[in-house]
């Protein structure tokens, strides 16, 4: 779960982190009231989108009068935010937050993220602030120190001391770095977040260090522990689908490809994507509907599955262990009977009671394909979509649209 940069920093306040006078507006009006309140000087007006980029796409505007805050509220209030990392459809501006002015004499980047391949933390920092950090990694590498903290023995000093060395060689300067990054890590670590990053974190002309941009992002299987954090949710925010299968308990992730999947299990499920890849197709979403999915929940499934426009066929892959086969079935034929299903849908079924699961699907009132196998299956979903696809093509030319 991802919060906007008014939140974040908010979480960050209560560590001891430094952050600038700000307030947060929903209208135009509120942007004004806001500017005047911070003595009604230079500020900068933020749109509050989970999207990075924000700068360039004109999300982010210094201002010089609280009348001119107000209208520029009012030309991004209401607007989709298209970035570079928002995708072509953008993310809805429905808060802006507006903060006085900042006296910048240095930027730097610092961010702490889980590194699952280690199973540590991964500290980074950079003297390059503001900038893509994805680009500087590849073009200027050595800009960039990383320190990987085993949880078991926390963050220890000397990691601390090397990374304020690798920004400043000023004494003062490293220990007020060394300070805030003690103060970062135990914000990390507290709210179980997933990252933390600071972009930019900047040195004022007074030698002081502020947080100029807070991101954090949070795992998801821990908020139970932290009902205020999973209160900030902004669902507007989060993809449509994404949000919906959450409401059934279906995990769901949406992709770029075109195959629907919806499986029984996570592992299964990502070896459903990766044999679709191995036949020349590509997977629309990771769908796990669990060991115990309902007629609803599986109904909900194809809703969700069908709502993607992308969608040009569908693959149901299921082992049916605690859930047996015509279980299954009669779910499938159950949902069916409550969507239109204008693709093509080919259902793999294994495990107990497996023949009468098939007989089922194969006896009932829809255009179901099985398979006795995941190659058998992947192969003859990625075989209709490109007949869907073949067909598509020629009604284009018949019609003399290409």
């Amino acid at each position: 779960m991802n919060i906007h940069e008014y939140q974040a920093k908010e979480v960050l306040k209560k560590y001891g982190v430094p952050v600038l006078k700000n307030g947060v507006a929903r209208t135009p009006q509120e942007a004004e009231k806001v500017a005047k309140s911070l003595g009604g000087g230079v500020c900068v007006v933020k749109a509050q989108v989970h999207a990075g980029g924000r700068g360039k796409a004109g999300g982010v505007q210094l201002v010089k009068s609280p009348a001119e805050v107000k209208q520029v509220a009012g030309t991004l209030l209401g607007k989709n935010l298209v970035t570079i990392q928002s995708g072509p459809e953008g993310k809805p501006v429905s808060t802006l937050l507006v903060e006085e002015g900042c006296n910048i004499h240095k930027e730097f980047y610092v961010s702490l993220l889980l590194d699952r391949g280690r199973g540590q933390l991964a500290f980074m920092v950079s003297s390059e602030g503001g900038v893509e950090i994805e680009k500087l990694a590849v073009e200027q590498p050595e800009k960039i120190l990383t320190v990987y903290i085993n949880t078991q023995f926390g963050f220890l000093n000397y990691q601390k001391a090397e990374l304020a060395r690798f920004l400043t060689q000023q004494k003062e300067l490293q220990a007020k770095l060394i300070s805030l990054f003690a103060k970062l890590y135990e914000a990390f670590i507290h709210n179980d977040c997933s990252l933390l990053e600071l972009n930019p974190l900047v040195q004022t002309k007074d030698s002081l260090f502020i947080a100029l941009d807070a991101k954090m992002g949070f795992d998801d299987n821990a908020l139970f522990r932290h009902k205020d954090l999973a209160e900030l949710r902004d669902l507007e925010q989060e993809n449509k689908m994404e949000v919906e299968a959450r409401k059934y308990g279906l995990s769901y992730i949406a992709l770029d490809g075109n195959i629907a999947c919806m499986v029984n299990g996570a592992g299964l499920a990502m070896a459903t994507m990766d044999i679709i890849k191995l036949h020349g197709g590509a997977p629309a979403n990771f769908l796990d509907v669990g060991g115990s999915a309902t007629t609803e929940a599986v109904t909900e499934a194809f809703k969700i599955i069908l709502s993607d426009s992308k969608v040009n066929a569908i693959l149901v892959n299921i082992f049916g262990g605690i859930m047996k086969c015509d279980v299954v079935a009669s779910g499938i034929i159950g949902a069916l009977q409550n969507v239109s299903l204008s693709v093509p849908l080919v259902v793999r079924l294994e495990g107990t009671n497996v023949e009468l699961g098939k007989k089922m699907l194969n006896e009932a009132p829809f255009a179901i394909m099985t398979a006795t196998g995941m190659e058998e299956a992947a192969k003859k979903v990625t075989d209709a979509v490109k007949q869907t696809s073949a067909r598509g093509r020629t009604q284009e030319i018949s019609a003399g649209k290409v």
